[in-house]
């Protein structure tokens, strides 16, 4: 398993589309100068592929092992943990303020984005610690962030984040697991399944943030808390002290992503795991959507890099082996050669540079909702991430099954045996769309909370910034900017005509919405990463016609946003039928079938 990270497509999306040299400018940012970001994403990239890419497929094969309540990873991932935190990577997207290096998200989103191609199942585990590191950030008292924040922000401790229960899946309302209050603490009682990296043996300690209920808690998720319960109890100094009453009972036997440890997690088999509230009783909820939130974007960008590390694979094959004639040609060729190949390779680049590009754009609207110094600008950034969060999460990562499932067939035959690496994508692919809320509950997100409540502003600023790029390539006379415009014109009436169906109809027929909310969040995908291709292609023409360097990465970044608009655009008529007439035809024949 190899990987190479495409720093020149990364740089593009970063400086032109991203506008990292913006972002750099704001106040916090100061360290983010391009020397630096060249040097972090060049030794980013050295340690994605020397150290974390050999571990993928041993990692895949080998898996963790439980045993007696202890978890083993895979043979060389604590000495690959160890010297990924001596380089510093595990605070790299952490405020100064705690310890970490305050670099943009923008920036850290392109790292991840290394990290999660060359080896999803480590990636979890920084992933993970980073959200937990967010939520006590923001929520927990000063004494507690003195106590565990420092070794988790530099990595020597571990985090984790506990939601599901047996009987509790996307509904939290029914979560069962009980704190009593003991003194100064509180003491957890439950049980906790689907923890990632829950038990390992990388870090000496692991802080779990868990949502329980206090004794006089109201029903729903209304009473809900949070608690932070670490593995190891810590002094007021931070030493370590004596095992809590928590253990890891077993880990899951996954589809993929084996080489990160999913344990099912028991509280208070003795006296009760001894936990630290977080901020006020019965707002647990609210504050682990902090937590969430970062892991949200987080998951769209793994739909990105594992999308990336299929194509590379596949294309990597398809130079390699030779099979046959091409059509025309008298010699036997590598089938990269075959047409219908080609159309393949060809629609994995592009779906995956699309999804790249509007997962990094909504990652500089965070940096701007939080260090932009115009309030305005602030509000209109953090509409604008509120509104692609949902969207980058749910659409990259059902668009990067397709996309690994392509490399397999690519791949043909060989594709399907486990020996060549294709079908590991695949499988680890598959949980994305699951993590931190199904596609469903993404699109009942968008349309519910970030469509409807504000009466669709945030929708209609969309609209407002695609139809200025349509305005922007009408008056071309280049052909690949001409078609690339006219598609993207379409593909928005589409967007808005489903947009304006929904606003009218949802308070009136909420389950023709509901039913239509998946299609909805793939159309405004679909549309949104035609535009952000319009951008980089109108952009690519303006730089080749000055004599910008890198022609030939130019030329092809335009036949790609040509080929994304001719395509796929297309797909958001058909996406738009399903919200505005195919919902209700949904329900009405699945009444009649089930």
């Amino acid at each position: 398993m190899t990987y190479a990270a495409p720093l020149e497509e990364m740089r593009f999306v970063l400086d032109r589309l991203a506008g990292l040299p913006e972002i750099a400018a704001l106040p916090g940012f100061e360290d983010a100068q391009p020397d630096v970001v060249e040097a972090i994403l060049t030794e980013a990239a050295r340690f994605s592929s020397e150290v974390l890419a050999p571990l993928n497929a041993t990692g895949d094969r080998q898996g963790c092992r439980w045993e007696g309540g202890r978890v083993t990873t895979p043979d060389g991932f604590s000495l690959a943990y160890r010297q990924f935190v001596d380089a510093g990577w595990h605070a790299m997207p952490v405020s100064p303020a705690i310890g970490g290096q305050g670099m943009p998200a923008l920036l850290s989103s392109a790292v991840a984005e290394m990290w999660k191609s060359a080896n999803l199942a480590f990636s979890l585990c920084q992933m993970l610690t980073i959200g937990a590191v967010e939520a006590l950030a923001h929520h927990a008292s000063d004494e507690l962030k003195a106590r565990f924040l420092p070794k988790m922000v530099a990595g020597e401790w571990t985090g984790t984040m506990n939601l599901t229960e047996p009987q509790a899946g996307s509904d939290l309302s029914a979560v069962r697991t009980r704190a009593e209050p003991d003194g100064e603490h509180y003491r957890l009682f439950g049980s906790k399944i689907f923890i990632t990296w829950g038990e390992h043996d990388v870090a000496e300690n692991i802080i779990h943030l868990v949502l329980a209920r206090l004794p006089d808690a109201p029903d729903g998720t209304r009473g809900i808390s949070l608690f932070v319960a670490p593995k190891f109890l810590v002094a007021p100094d931070g030493s370590l002290g004596a095992r809590n009453d928590l253990s890891c009972v077993s880990i899951e036997h996954k589809l993929g992503i084996h080489a990160s440890p999913t344990a099912i997690m028991s509280y208070g088999d003795k006296e009760g795991a001894i936990a630290y509230l977080v901020g006020e009783p019965n707002r647990g909820l609210e504050y682990m959507f902090t937590m969430m939130n970062h892991a949200r974007l987080n998951v769209g960008l793994e739909g990105v890099a594992v999308a990336e590390a299929a194509y590379q694979k596949a294309v990597a094959y398809a130079r390699s082996r030779v099979q046959g004639k091409p059509i025309g040609g008298s010699e036997r060729a590598s089938i990269i050669h075959h047409p219908d190949v080609r159309r393949m390779l060809m629609d994995m680049k592009a779906r995956t540079e699309a999804m790249r590009a509007l997962a990094y754009v909504t990652a500089a609207c965070m940096d701007r909702a939080r260090h932009h110094p115009d309030l305005d600008e602030r509000r209109r950034s953090q509409g604008r991430v509120e509104f692609l969060t949902p969207v980058v999460k749910g659409w990259s990562t059902e668009t990067s099954i397709n996309i690994a499932s392509t490399g397999i067939q690519v791949h043909g035959g060989v594709g399907y045996v486990e020996e060549t690496g294709a079908a590991q994508y695949l499988r680890d692919a598959r949980i994305t769309t699951i993590y931190e809320g199904t596609t469903g509950i993404q699109a009942i997100d968008l349309i519910g909370r970030k469509l409807v409540r504000d009466k669709g502003a945030n929708a209609a600023a969309l609209i407002g910034d695609i139809e200025e790029e349509v305005a922007a390539l009408a008056p071309t006379n280049d052909p690949d900017l001409a078609a690339i415009g006219s598609a993207l014109k379409t593909g928005l009436k589409s967007f808005e005509a489903a947009t304006d169906w929904l606003l009218a109809n949802h308070e009136r027929s909420p389950r023709e919405a509901a039913a239509g909310a998946v299609p909805y969040l793939k159309l405004t995908g679909v549309v949104t990463g035609g535009w952000q291709m319009a951008r980089a292609a109108r952009i690519a023409r303006d730089l080749t016609q000055v004599g910008e360097t890198g022609g030939a990465f130019l030329e092809s970044k335009i036949a790609t946003s040509r080929f994304y608009a001719e395509h796929v655009l297309p797909e958001a008529e058909a996406l738009r039928f399903e919200v505005t007439a195919g919902a209700a035809s949904t329900l009405a024949l699945a009444e009649a079938s089930f």
